[in-house]
């Protein structure tokens, strides 16, 4: 039996973020006998999906984190790593911030695909994300393909120029649709179990931190709790700025009305509790969170800063982050009341779905 060809994708790290769960879904619905995932990660601990890598025939290899004055050692890791593996048909970057080095010293030792990967539209501020952005500039000349997982990303990555001259495919986030459909049953036994029957739930799904604009949605929402005191706001996720956060809610007195349930492996089932989905990000490539949110049948309101190719439904609603926390919770307030069903059909239509996307990677893994 011919043996699959091996694809290495690398990343910070395997924790469940937006990236490693749009990976893992492709992973799990790839026909493993043809083509088969491995991970160079940035990262020394176990992570969230290192067990199902490893039992789903995957290996996971570990390079040190790159923080600039380390850049000689980086490489040398690196090109130690490369030459010692020449199993890989490409090499998939979903880190843009030093794909500009890895992917070079991959081709160069003989990696015949090198793919950089696009998947957020901003960097972090200050010094920080200028260096981000002066590392990564030559990327776009450095790589076999470059993809996006939107038009802003790829905007941010590559240069508007790269973009609109055809040089940046943009594949969207896709998920595993059938996994979010709605079901009014599910909705109320989870309600119920949690306490939830009679409660107006907000959510939101995502790490904490800045680009996630979780100070503003915690104003947000102590607003809408003012008018509606049935109001409870389920926070998924974790990150750096989860303690900040506690304490902001804390301060609001809100304490017993916020809830923290950290990282969710079965965030699913919670778009099926929740009644809207609050997103008010400073930036993204393409959030998943909203199109699971869409099949689900949930409305979502989001900040006009994202981009709106995630718009695949009536569902989502753009509005302008200049607006103050009490109009964004009127508007949510005068919104609230819908009717509740799937959108497969319209995720599907739209290629948003695992399904498609998974016969595009397989050209492009394959083409050498």
């Amino acid at each position: 039996m011919e043996e699959p060809i091996r694809i290495l994708h690398v990343l910070g790290g395997l924790s469940l973020g937006g990236a490693e769960s749009r990976i893992m879904d492709l992973y799990r619905n790839m026909d493993r006998q043809k083509i088969q995932f491995d991970f160079l990660v940035h990262s020394s601990g176990e992570e969230h999906f290192d067990e199902e890598i490893e039992t789903l025939g995957g290996r996971i290899y570990r390079v040190p984190r790159f923080k600039v004055y380390n850049l000689y050692s980086y490489k040398k890791a690196l090109k130690s790593f490369f030459a010692v593996h020449h199993e890989f048909m490409a090499v998939h970057g979903h880190m843009t911030s030093t794909a500009a080095i890895y992917l070079p010293i991959a081709k160069k030792l003989g990696v015949p695909i090198t793919i950089g990967h696009a998947r957020s539209a901003g960097v972090a501020g200050g010094l920080k994300g200028l260096i981000t952005k002066l590392i990564r500039y030559p990327l776009k000349y450095k790589a076999d393909y470059c993809l996006a997982c939107s038009e802003k990303a790829g905007e941010s990555v590559y240069g508007k120029r790269w973009v609109s001259s055809g040089k940046v495919e943009v594949i969207p986030n896709a998920i595993d649709a059938k996994k979010y459909v709605y079901d009014e049953n599910i909705r109320t036994e989870l309600r119920d179990k949690m306490g939830l029957t009679d409660k107006f739930v907000i959510g939101h799904v995502g790490s904490f931190r800045e680009a996630k604009n979780h100070t503003f949605l915690i104003q947000i929402f102590e607003k809408i709790y003012k008018k509606r005191n049935d109001a409870i706001l389920l926070l998924l996720g974790e990150g750096a700025l989860m303690e900040s956060i506690k304490q902001q809610v804390s301060e609001a007195g809100l304490s017993n009305v916020v809830w923290f349930l950290g990282n969710k492996s079965d965030v699913a089932h919670y778009y099926q509790i929740m009644d809207y989905l609050v997103f008010p990000s400073l930036y993204e490539g393409l959030p998943g969170s909203i199109v699971e949110a869409q099949t689900s049948g949930l409305r979502c309101i989001v900040s006009d800063t994202v981009t709106r190719e995630v718009g695949i439904t009536e569902l989502v609603e753009f509005y302008n982050l200049d607006r103050t926390a009490g109009e964004w919770a009127d508007r949510i307030l005068e919104t609230s009341d819908y009717i509740r069903e799937n959108r497969l059909d319209s995720i599907k239509r739209a290629g948003f779905d695992i399904g498609t996307q998974i016969v595009r990677y397989g050209e492009i893994y394959r083409k050498s």
